[in-house]
């Protein structure tokens, strides 16, 4: 069951929430991408999430199309298949999807997984992700609702991110400022619209200072000790302890004492995309500089095939990626859990 159904897709985050650790959700755009992140699982004995952007899905699609439910739906039959080779478990999500994109890319997939499981088979993806960061907070949850409700009908949890994430995602764009950070009133007001589980799963990407892309550490404040007044806030007010399950977006450059807090205060899922794609492309940079005349026809030679042949260049860009996907997950405490 490399494919986590429903069930052990509940199962796998009520495990890394009670266990204080999380799972690396690896951004992927090819096959090899794929192969990569679930290396990097497989040699830390950790499950994990794969997930697939808009802009990796239209990649997917091709650049004929450039459809992004073609592009999703293929990466994850293709992920269905090849996983089964490696033994741990993985959950298929599709990250950053904002409002102009919902009709050409997260409804579309819902009512894919909803005709499956009429039919009696689990949904293709696990999760999907809502990022109405740029709406008001009213309009934000409004659709959050209507989102969740089609999800929980597919046997799909729902992400959302409430308030905004810095820097760019995928034509996402948030300004670094105080905006950053998610109030106690933010988190009720979405508690009040989706419930605590009654309406369906959700995750809560909520803003403690995050910026997406690449920074160094001390240059972006991060307050992951607000997740707990987060936390603490919403439980005073319906009774429910530890009541969200929380996602870490931008988390490139962050320490390692500011993930444990983070850890510490219910994250469940944190996004590597930005650390991953550098992992990927350094080893083929290193493969270019060292054999220019091999790959390159140089004044009218033929250079060398097996410089240039892309299996030999790609295994090495694999490697780098998979060692990156295995130190995330020492980083976020999941090496070793995986299901048994």
């Amino acid at each position: 069951m490399p494919i986590a159904t429903p069930e052990v897709y509940n199962e796998m985050l009520d495990r890394a929430k009670a266990g204080k650790f999380a799972y690396p959700a690896i951004n992927v755009t090819s096959s090899q991408t794929l192969h990569a992140a679930l290396r990097g699982f497989a040699e830390a004995e950790s499950d994990g999430i794969i997930q697939i952007s808009t802009g990796g899905a239209e990649f997917l699609g091709g650049q004929h199309s450039k459809d992004m439910v073609t592009g999703a739906v293929a990466l994850a039959e293709f992920a269905h298949i090849v996983a089964a080779k490696y033994d741990i478990t993985v959950a298929l999500h599709t990250d950053h999807c904002p409002k102009d994109k919902l009709d050409g890319y997260v409804r579309p997939l819902l009512a894919i997984s909803a005709e499956r499981v009429a039919a009696g088979r689990n949904p293709l993806f696990q999760s999907h992700m809502w990022d109405g960061s740029a709406e008001t907070l009213a309009d934000n949850l409004a659709i959050g609702q209507e989102l969740l409700a089609q999800a929980a009908a597919a046997k799909i949890i729902l992400e959302v991110e409430i308030t905004p994430t810095g820097g760019e995602e995928d034509g996402v764009t948030h300004e670094i400022n105080d905006e950053l950070y998610t109030t106690v009133d933010d988190a009720i007001r979405t508690a009040e619209a989706l419930g605590l589980g009654e309406k369906g799963r959700y995750l809560l990407a909520a803003s403690f200072g995050n910026v997406h892309g690449v920074y160094k550490p001390g240059n972006v404040v991060l307050r992951p000790e607000l997740l707990k007044d987060l936390q603490e806030g919403v439980a005073k007010k319906f009774g429910k302890a530890e009541p969200f399950d929380f996602v870490f977006h931008g988390g490139s450059g962050s320490t390692a004492e500011e993930i444990a807090t983070a850890l510490e205060n219910g994250v469940v899922k944190m996004n590597l995309d930005t650390d991953t794609q550098y992992a990927f492309t350094r080893p083929v940079a290193d493969h270019m500089f060292k054999n220019y005349d091999g790959v390159l026809k140089v004044d009218g030679e033929v250079g060398s095939k097996k410089t240039y042949d892309p299996r030999t260049w790609g295994k090495a860009a694999e490697a780098g990626m998979a060692k990156r996907v295995s130190e995330a997950c020492a980083a976020l405490r999941s090496t070793g859990t995986r299901l048994k």
